[in-house]
C-alpha cells in the first residue's frame, strides 16, 4: 500500500441512533488511520458518563419518549435530541506525541474554542467559559449564565472518541427531565433561545470549517453529507406507484417511470435526470445467454428443494455465469422484502411466515452441488423481532453440519442495527459476514430510505469487532461522483472492511431507479487500485458487471487466506 497522509473526512450523517454511532464511533476508532469528525443528531436519549449520578435522572425516559443509555465517556447524565448538532471526533488528539498521554484538558479546551468562535460566526457573541465547569456558556461572567453546549470525551492512546452538544433548537423541555451534567443550579439555552435564528445546516457548515481550519491543517480535509430531509416526518419507504413496472429491455419502451416520491428524493440529492430507458447498454454491459448442464442441475436442485436465489429474484446479470460455474447465492427468510429500496428487483408484498425447514433445505443443496464456499443472503424482515438474524444462525449450522468443509459467506441486512440480532449472526461465526452499504452517503436516502448509512457502517462495524472477515457492495451509476465512490470506500476501510465490491446499477424497471451514468471499465478499475494500493483495503472487486456475491470465493481466498481459517471458533 502506497503512504498516504491521514486526511480529515467530516461527515453529516442526518439522524442517527446513539447506539449506532457508538458502534461506528469504536470501528473508527480501533481501525481507521485517518482522523474523522462525525456530525449527526440523535433521537431523543439520555447518556450517562462514568461518572453518573442515576439520581439526575428525574422521570422514566420511556416516559418522555426516549431511550437511556450508558456512555463509555466523562461526566454525568446528558441530553440529546432532535435539534441539538452533535459532534463526534475521532482523531489523533493534536500536539500529543507517541508514547505520552495526551493532555485531556488541553484537549477539551480546543474543542470549547472551536464551539465559541462557531457561535460568534453564527451571529451569537459573548460565549465563553465558566471556571470549573467544562462546556460552553453564554454570558459566563454575568449572575445568569446558561449553558449552551455540552462536551464529553473520551481519550486513550491519543486517539479521541464522544465530543460535543450545541444546541441549535431541540425541544428545551427534555432538559427538565434531568440534572444537566449534574449542574443544579444554571440554566441550559439553545442557538434559537438566545435569539438567533439559524438552520442546523448553517450550525453544520460553519463546525466543517472551523473544525478544518483546527484539524485539518497541511492535509487533506474531506466531507460528504447525506441528504437533508425537507421534511423530517418523510420517513416513509420507497414508493414505485402502481406495481413495479415491466422489465426494462434494450431498445424497448419506457414501462412506467419513478414515483413523484422518487423523483423527490433525486432532486434533494441533486439527481436531475437519467438516461433514456429505451437506450442501449454499452458493449461492456451486454450478457451472452450461455446456458449449460450445470446450470439446469443447479435450477433443478432448487426447485426440487423450494429454495430461492437472490441470482432469480434481483435479476443478476451473471447468473449464467455462476451457475455454469456451479455457484449460487440462497436467500432465506422468504422471498417478500419488508423494504422495497430504488434500485432492487425483489418481491414488496406483505411478507409470508418463515419456513423451518430451509436452513436443512439450503445445507443439503450445498451439500449436493458439493460446494466449498456457499454464499446465502436474505430479504429485509423488519416485520421479524431479530430481523430475521436466527434464520442466519441455523443456515450457518445446518450447512456446516452437511458439509463441514464448505465456507459460509453471509449477506445480510441491517437487522435495525439491534445489537442483540447482529450478535446472534456474529457468533454463528460466518466464514464472511458482508453487509452492503449500497451507495454514496449523498444517495443514501433516495437509493434506500429505509436503511442509513451511519447504521451500515455500525453493522459492519460490529462484526469487526467480533473477529469476523467483512466485506460490502458500492453500486455505482445512480448519480454518484467518482470522488464520492472514494470516499465511501474510505470509510468502509475506516471500519475495517476487508472486501468491497463495485459493480454497475442496471435499472431492472421503469419505475426503479434511472441509470444517471455507464461507467467505463477503465474507472472500475481506477477504483480498484485506489482501494487497495492507497487505501490498504485487502481485495477489492471492481467491474461493471460485478454483483455483490460475484466470485465471492476468489475474493475472499484472495484478501485473507489466513483471516477465513481464524475465524470460525471451535471448527
Amino acid at each position: 500500500m502506497a503512504e498516504r497522509a491521514p486526511t480529515l473526512r467530516i461527515r453529516w450523517l442526518g439522524q442517527v441512533r446513539y447506539r449506532d454511532a457508538h458502534a461506528l464511533q469504536h470501528g473508527l476508532f480501533e481501525r481507521s488511520a485517518d482522523d474523522h469528525l462525525l456530525l449527526l443528531e440523535h433521537p431523543h436519549v439520555y447518556t450517562l458518563g462514568t461518572r453518573a449520578d442515576p439520581a439526575n435522572v428525574l422521570v422514566d425516559p420511556a416516559s418522555v419518549g426516549a431511550e437511556l443509555v450508558h456512555a463509555d465517556r466523562g461526566g454525568d447524565v446528558t441530553y440529546h435530541g432532535p435539534g441539538q448538532l452533535v459532534g463526534y471526533p475521532v482523531l489523533t488528539v493534536p500536539g500529543t506525541k507517541p508514547g505520552l498521554m495526551p493532555d485531556t484538558v488541553a484537549y477539551v479546551r480546543s474543542v470549547e474554542q472551536l464551539l465559541i468562535d462557531v457561535l460568534a460566526d453564527l451571529g451569537l457573541p459573548g460565549a465563553g467559559r465558566l471556571p470549573d465547569y467544562p462546556g460552553v456558556w453564554i454570558d459566563p461572567d454575568s449572575d445568569h449564565p446558561r449553558k449552551i453546549a455540552a462536551i464529553g470525551v473520551r481519550l486513550t492512546r491519543g486517539r479521541s472518541m464522544h465530543g460535543f452538544a450545541l444546541n441549535v433548537d431541540p425541544d428545551m423541555a427534555y432538559f427538565g427531565h434531568i440534572v444537566p451534567c449534574g449542574i443544579a443550579d444554571k440554566a441550559v439555552t439553545s442557538i434559537a433561545a438566545e435569539g438567533v435564528q439559524v438552520t442546523m445546516a448553517q450550525v453544520v457548515d460553519a463546525v466543517a470549517v472551523r473544525a478544518a481550519a483546527l484539524w485539518g491543517r497541511d492535509r487533506p480535509v474531506e466531507r460528504a453529507d447525506v441528504v437533508w430531509r425537507l421534511d423530517a416526518s418523510d420517513l416513509s419507504p420507497f414508493s414505485r406507484g402502481e406495481g413495479p413496472g415491466a422489465p426494462v429491455r434494450a431498445g424497448g419502451a419506457s414501462y412506467g417511470e419513478p414515483s413523484l416520491r422518487l423523483r423527490g428524493r433525486l432532486a434533494e440529492a441533486g439527481v436531475a435526470d437519467g438516461l433514456d430507458v429505451r437506450e442501449r447498454k454499452p458493449e461492456w454491459m451486454r450478457v451472452k445467454l450461455e446456458t449449460s448442464p450445470t446450470y439446469y442441475r443447479l435450477k433443478q436442485t432448487m426447485r426440487e428443494l423450494s429454495l430461492v436465489t437472490v441470482c432469480e429474484e434481483a435479476g443478476c446479470p451473471n447468473i449464467f455465469d455462476c451457475w455454469n460455474d456451479g455457484t449460487a447465492t440462497f436467500m432465506i427468510n422468504g422471498e417478500r422484502c419488508t423494504r422495497a429500496c430504488g434500485f432492487c428487483l425483489v418481491d414488496t408484498r406483505k411478507p409470508l411466515d418463515l419456513d423451518p425447514l430451509e436452513p436443512a433445505h439450503v445445507a443439503e443443496a450445498v451439500a449436493r452441488m458439493e460446494l466449498s464456499h456457499a454464499v446465502v443472503t436474505a430479504v429485509a424482515r423488519d416485520d421479524l423481532p431479530d430481523g430475521g438474524a436466527a434464520a442466519f444462525a441455523a443456515t450457518i449450522h445446518a450447512v456446516r453440519e452437511a458439509r463441514p468443509d464448505c465456507r459460509v459467506e453471509v449477506l445480510i441486512p441491517d437487522c435495525k442495527g439491534d445489537p442483540d440480532a447482529l450478535a446472534v449472526i456474529n457468533e454463528a461465526r460466518p466464514d464472511v459476514l458482508n453487509h452492503n452499504i449500497e451507495t454514496v452517503a449523498r444517495l443514501q436516502r433516495a437509493v434506500r430510505p429505509s436503511a442509513s448509512y451511519a447504521r451500515s457502517l455500525a453493522v459492519l462495524a460490529r462484526a469487526k469487532g467480533a473477529g469476523l472477515v467483512t466485506k460490502s457492495s458500492i453500486i455505482v451509476g445512480m448519480g454518484e461522483t467518482d470522488d464520492e465512490v472514494v470516499a465511501t470506500m474510505a470509510d468502509l476501510r475506516g471500519v475495517g472492511v476487508d472486501i468491497v465490491t463495485i459493480g454497475q446499477y442496471l435499472r431492472p424497471t421503469g419505475n426503479h431507479l434511472p441509470v444517471a451514468r455507464w461507467v467505463e471499465p477503465a474507472t472500475f478499475a481506477e477504483w480498484k487500485r485506489v482501494g487497495e494500493e492507497e487505501l490498504g483495503i485487502a481485495h477489492v472487486e471492481s467491474g461493471p458487471l460485478t454483483r455483490s456475491s460475484y466470485h465471492a470465493r476468489q475474493a475472499a481466498e484472495a484478501a485473507t487466506p489466513v483471516a477465513l481459517g481464524s475465524t470460525r471458533r471451535g471448527h
